[in-house]
């Protein structure tokens, strides 16, 4: 079928190769001049790199936009395991490629580990853009002990083993029905076109998703009240965007958003008017503009 489009989107200038923590291969998009100073884009769980295809362009007229595909996302490698902090160890890789700093800018779970990659190597970030990646709320009560997340971890990889690849869809259009379900907020035609890039039709005919079906089952002690501390660390500038609008994946009660951001020492907050959990792809010209007041080239 032929490559579906969207107004806004601009394919990337150029293709890349990165090599992340442990030898693993990072696929990454560009946009803007080679020459101008960097900045880096990690998107959220189950995304990949071409969902900043609206954002990125309008970036790239003042730097250099590096759009990376996580581990066990789009066109990057997949692994034997995933954890938060291999995540964190591959961004570390990336950035001392680079002979200078880097704006770093995540979205949702990119967003959160686009702070603690910051809070970790100072010397090679120069400010961080979090789009609603501010962690969930407080766990229930009733929530599992750790012992048990890591029992369920364990059945889950088990059960995993027997499944190395997602089961295949008739067409396209079913992969984008049931990308809807967790984002109804996303018009059809950019569902098109960012399912499309991140699914592939095998010999089989059948439509796969790109990412690793595993990538979202990882074990370890953690909770959310661990995050408003975490941010008292930060030592660059954060922005921190939100949407106005209520979503399936956010954004916080706004008590609880503000109890976190206030630990950041120079933070600076924009809520773009109109859009939910996915702000840089809903409004687009609106976020560029809010980073663009932030970043210095």
């Amino acid at each position: 079928m032929d490559t579906p489009t969207f107004p806004g989107a601009e394919p990337p200038a150029r293709t890349a190769s990165f090599t992340g923590a442990g030898g693993i291969r990072l696929a990454a998009l560009e946009w803007g001049d080679p020459a101008a100073p960097p900045v880096v884009l990690c998107h959220g769980m189950w995304d990949h790199a071409r969902g900043f295809a609206l954002l990125a362009p309008l970036l790239a007229h003042r730097f250099r936009v590096v759009a990376l595909d996580a581990r066990g996302h789009g066109d990057s490698e997949w692994a034997h395991a995933y954890s938060w902090v291999t995540d964190i160890l591959d961004l570390i890789c990336v950035l001392r490629i680079f002979d200078r700093p880097v704006h770093l800018i995540g979205h949702s779970k990119g967003g959160g580990q686009a702070v603690d990659t910051a809070r970790l190597v100072p010397d090679l970030v120069r400010a961080v853009v979090n789009i609603d990646g501010f962690g969930p709320p407080p766990l229930p009560p009733d929530a599992p002990s750790p012992p048990r997340q890591l029992a369920t971890f364990l059945d889950v990889r088990r059960s995993l083993a027997a499944r190395p690849s997602w089961r295949p869809w008739p067409a396209l259009e079913d992969l984008m029905k049931r990308r809807a379900q967790q984002n109804p907020r996303l018009a059809p035609a950019w569902l098109r076109y960012f399912v499309f890039h991140g699914a592939r039709q095998d010999e089989d005919g059948g439509w796969r998703w790109k990412a690793d079906p595993h990538m979202a089952h990882g074990a370890g002690p953690w909770g959310p009240e661990w995050i408003a501390p975490s941010y008292a660390k930060l030592a660059v500038p954060l922005l921190a965007v939100v949407g106005s609008e209520t979503d399936t994946w956010g954004p916080l009660p706004e008590p609880l958003l503000v109890e976190r951001l206030a630990q950041a020492r120079r933070c600076t907050r924009v809520t773009i008017r109109g859009a939910g959990h996915f702000v840089h792809m809903e409004r687009p010209a609106e976020t560029a503009a809010a980073i663009l007041d932030l970043l210095e080239p």
